[in-house]
């Protein structure tokens, strides 16, 4: 039933896209509401709920755009669960706004398959992705992507090869500039010196158990038939598809680097995950096991809220 409400792109799906991001917004800030409730605090938080809706808009049309999926909205609806399985993602303003910067450098590095205006796509990229991590400065590992795409297309010109690096240049250049002007320090804009913590305890509770469990072995095993599917995938739409499970791998590792592990660390990953298993979806043959696939990954985020 629900495999065929979310099969084709409807109004009623957007809805409930909505509903559910809401209620992940709202949940995660049950207890934290400080009293009494300012007008700054409301502007606040509206503020972080426009990013975390804007962050759902432009991923759906990096999907769409991009035919990442098929004309369905099955990564919207994993997207926003997702959101409500840890709702802790939807806390760190920092996070989801590098998140958000580190969209719109996947968005152009997927784009590259065109091979139109390659040089202005690659420089966007940089840019984006080195404005993630002025945010959080992980971010910066997505750099990657944009060489390993390089190497996916085959792209043996130096200039697109050295094009990422001046990106990344501008807005180091750009933010020290700023810096000095605000803070009187070229460095004071940057937030102290990078930090990795392998500490992993916060994870020891059952709600985070049971949520990266399904995360990851629902991960796992849709990579494994995402991975054997792109090879009927048209030639040149593979190397997109490709990316996804680069840029899943490099979320993977920002968070195990995180400095601060809260849970809203998993948001770098929801937006790739979201597209190997709604790709997986796609291509189940049993409807029942297609229904009771999906039926898994919306009833936990539920359960979970019991907990």
């Amino acid at each position: 039933m629900i495999t065929s409400i979310f099969n084709k792109s409807k109004p009623i799906n957007f809805i409930i896209v909505f509903i559910v991001t809401i209620l992940a917004f709202l949940v995660a800030r049950v207890g934290t509401v400080s009293y009494p409730i300012t007008s700054a605090y409301v502007f606040k938080q509206l503020t972080i709920f426009g990013i975390c809706l804007v962050t759902l808009i432009v991923f759906n049309f990096i999907i769409t755009k991009n035919s990442l999926t098929k004309k369905n909205n099955y990564e919207t609806l994993l997207f926003s669960f997702f959101l409500l399985m840890i709702v802790e993602t939807t806390l760190n303003s920092n996070i989801l706004l590098s998140n958000f910067f580190v969209l719109l450098g996947l968005r152009r590095i997927i784009s590259l398959r065109s091979q139109k205006s390659i040089k202005n796509k690659l420089f966007d990229a940089a840019l984006w992705i080195a404005v993630a991590s002025l945010f959080y400065f992980w971010a910066i590992l997505f750099f990657v992507v944009i060489i390993l795409s390089l190497v996916l297309y085959t792209d043996n010109n130096l200039k697109h090869w050295l094009i990422p690096f001046l990106g990344v240049s501008t807005v180091f250049v750009i933010a020290v500039s700023i810096s000095i002007l605000v803070y009187n320090d070229y460095f004071a804009i940057f937030k102290g010196t990078p930090v990795v913590n392998y500490d992993f305890s916060v994870y020891n509770s059952t709600r985070y158990l049971v949520a990266i469990t399904v995360l990851i072995s629902f991960g796992i095993w849709s990579s494994i038939f995402y991975l054997q599917d792109i090879k009927k995938k048209k030639k040149a739409s593979r190397a997109s598809f490709k990316i996804i499970i680069i840029a899943a791998i490099i979320a993977f590792v920002v968070m195990l680097l995180a400095p601060v592990k809260k849970g809203s660390e998993f948001l770098f990953l929801f937006a790739p995950l979201s597209i190997i298993i709604a790709n997986y979806i796609e291509i189940i043959p049993e409807k029942w096991f297609k229904e009771v696939f999906l039926w898994i990954l919306v009833l936990v985020p539920f359960l979970l809220l019991s907990l």
